[in-house]
């Protein structure tokens, strides 16, 4: 059975317009019954080069209710490829949903009267390239409130907490298991790239017999999906655009790259003038002190003259006064 390929964010628009659809896969992925499905996909509008191309990025948010009445935003976000610049994008889009005043709703208040809070924020990653350190198909990251004195964890939620903290879930595809293991596993084959058929990248060919009949609705909204012709067409748009962005990112390393080869020449330049002026500082240095030396044997040699001279004139002043007296000794008619 061939289906649409629904990484493409055009195609997980379509499947998750089904409001019953979108309650199943948020049910089964959050291991929770999910009653009610608010969808609101974040249309963007996003420049590539001279060119606008609105295109749905999957900024894609829904408000959901489970059994227990509680509320939360739900963000999905879809990564087809791995691109630098998508991590500092889920910041900015989980910002902006933070600070959004229309993610709220109102609840009864400790005193009985009607309070508007935030509502909790979740978020789930479809992730098309492999993580790092894990080959886990499916990652829950879940937070745990907890008294630091006793290390007991806390009885009830606190809204100040579940307004600025936030779960997420994050699906590794390219590590979904071909045994679907569990119950979140059998209904993300439908996701699996190792599906693509080799002709079209924007479709999957799957065996609908390895599907639970539960999840068989999802293969038929996908069937369909392949005969709207705008879902075909926003497709190859989004393989435009993604290309466009990977060639982007690519310019920017390699001039990232070239600047860094550059400040690292300039740098090796600094160096070479640096060590070349300290070795003329040093020959100078050198070169003084040989002068220093030099003079200073000379004024040795000099001081060595002096004093060889004044021992020469003290000997002959001795010979002198020596002859003077003995010269006087004759005269008296002595001698000597």
């Amino acid at each position: 059975m061939r289906i649409a390929n629904p990484i493409y964010d055009t195609v997980f628009k379509y499947l998750m317009d089904d409001e019953p659809l979108a309650r199943l896969l948020l049910s089964t992925i959050l291991d929770e019954e999910v009653v009610e499905v608010a969808l609101k996909p974040q249309e963007r509008t996003t420049e590539i080069g001279a060119r606008f191309l609105t295109i749905y990025r999957l900024d894609f948010a829904a408000t959901i209710k489970n059994a227990a009445g509680e509320r939360r935003q739900v963000l999905i976000e879809i990564q087809k490829a791995k691109l630098a610049s998508d991590i500092m994008r889920f910041r900015r889009y989980l910002g902006e949903q933070y600070r959004d005043p229309a993610n709220v709703h109102e609840v009864a208040g400790v005193s009985g009267d009607r309070v508007r809070i935030a509502l909790p924020i979740l978020t789930i990653y479809f992730l098309g390239h492999a993580l790092d350190h894990t080959r886990a198909p499916v990652i829950r990251v879940r937070r745990e409130s907890t008294d630091v004195t006793t290390g007991e964890r806390l009885a009830k939620k606190e809204p100040f907490i579940e307004s600025l903290t936030h779960d997420s879930y994050v699906i590794q595809i390219p590590h979904l298991r071909t045994e679907h293991q569990t119950e979140i596993e059998q209904l993300l084959q439908i996701f699996d790239q190792r599906l693509v058929v080799a002709e079209d990248r924007h479709v999957l060919e799957i065996d609908e017999s390895e599907v639970p009949a539960r999840y068989r609705p999802f293969l038929q909204r996908l069937q369909r999906a392949m005969a709207e012709p705008e879902v075909a067409e926003a497709m190859a748009v989004e393989d435009e655009v993604l290309l466009d962005l990977q060639d982007l990112e690519r310019r920017i390393e390699h001039e990232r790259a070239e600047k860094e080869r550059e400040r690292a020449e300039k740098e090796r330049e600094r160096a070479e003038k640096e060590r070349e002026r300290a070795e003329r500082l040093a020959a100078e240095t050198r070169a003084g002190q040989a002068a220093d030396l030099a003079e200073r044997e000379r004024t040795e040699r000099l001081a060595a003259e002096t004093r060889a001279g004044q021992a020469a004139d003290l000997a002959e002043r001795e010979r002198a006064e020596k002859e003077r007296l003995l010269e006087r000794l004759r005269q008296a008619g002595l001698e000597p």
